[in-house]
């Protein structure tokens, strides 16, 4: 059941499509709403796509962590990740 994911040329003329757009004007659709979401989770927001998720930035705390390859114990810094959580919606669109 893998296949291949959309690429944004896809996805762009998809968008074009439905949207009755130009390719050039999904383009920068697509661009515009990349660009909201990463400064707003690089801002340490969030941004809720409604019917699609909520994406987030979550802040883990130091923590100790084994390197494979030797098994040596080094502590890991603090850091910031991306957090997406599924809407209900579509998680019941792919479920149906």
């Amino acid at each position: 059941m893998t296949q291949k994911p959309m690429t944004k040329t896809q996805l762009i003329a998809a968008i074009a499509e439905e949207a009755a757009l130009d390719k050039a004007t999904a383009n920068r659709t697509l661009e515009a709403l990349t660009n909201i979401v990463t400064k707003e989770m690089a801002a340490g927001g969030a941004v809720t796509l409604p019917g699609l998720g909520k994406f987030a930035c979550r802040a883990r705390p130091e923590r100790t962590v084994r390197n494979p390859s030797t098994g040596e114990q080094i502590q890991k810094p603090a850091d910031r990740v991306a957090k997406v959580t599924i809407a209900k919606q579509l998680k019941d669109v792919i479920n149906a």
